[in-house]
């Protein structure tokens, strides 16, 4: 088996990049659509795939497919989740007086990672971006301003990327939000300018939280 699928990998380069079949190629194809993943490391993961016991392949698929089917975004926060209510909005012993406001699921997964935060948390699905046609009606700001508008918070923070679009979602909000009483603070600038929340290490990230600041005195900054 081995030896067949070492003859694949040859021909799979041979003769201009044709492979000796569609099915594999096709395959091959779909995984190089993932981000990150160019057709080399995509035939490799093909190959593996092929060296798996069939019902090993099949919990594969299934689990893609389930995903697909079957996952939810939060009605109150919007990150993702198995059920309506995500299992961090559901939390009774969260701090639901205090929301973090992050571009995406990945910044929540970044933000939980330090154990520095016990709030909430409002994902945008992005942040304003004119250049790739990103408004603030593509974003969920209509419903963080209807969940502060009920007074049960009273603290957002503004935990979007340390970048110029970043920087004027924060502004945007902060004057959305303006009209309420709440507390508007920003991440500290342990978080370079430029860099994006996702990549940056938890104990920055950790104490960008705990040493947040007030947003409006960012602005005079």
């Amino acid at each position: 088996m081995i030896q067949v699928l070492n003859l694949y990998l040859v021909f799979a380069f041979m003769d201009h990049n044709q492979y000796t079949s569609r099915l594999l190629e096709k395959a091959v194809s779909e995984f190089a659509k993932l981000p990150g993943i160019g057709r080399k490391t995509a035939l490799r993961l093909v190959l593996h795939l092929l060296k798996q016991a069939p019902e090993e392949v099949e919990m594969f698929t299934e689990s893609i497919r389930v995903m697909q089917n079957e996952i939810h975004h939060c009605k109150t926060c919007h990150n993702i989740s198995d059920q309506e209510i995500c299992s961090i909005c559901s939390t009774p012993t969260r701090e639901s007086k205090i929301l973090c406001v992050v571009e995406n699921i990945r910044d929540v997964m970044a933000v939980e990672s330090t154990r520095q935060f016990n709030g909430l948390y409002h994902v945008l699905g992005g942040i304003i971006s004119p250049m790739d046609g990103i408004g603030p009606s593509d974003l969920t700001i209509n419903s963080l301003v209807d969940r502060c508008s009920r007074g049960n918070v009273e603290e957002v923070i503004l935990g979007l990327s340390a970048t110029m679009e970043g920087d004027t979602t924060n502004f945007y909000i902060y004057r959305k939000l303006a009209e309420f009483d709440i507390t508007i603070t920003t991440l500290a600038r342990g978080v370079a300018i430029g860099d994006e929340l996702e990549y940056t290490d938890e104990i920055t990230l950790g104490r960008s939280i705990m040493n947040r600041t007030p947003f409006n005195t960012s602005l005079k900054n």
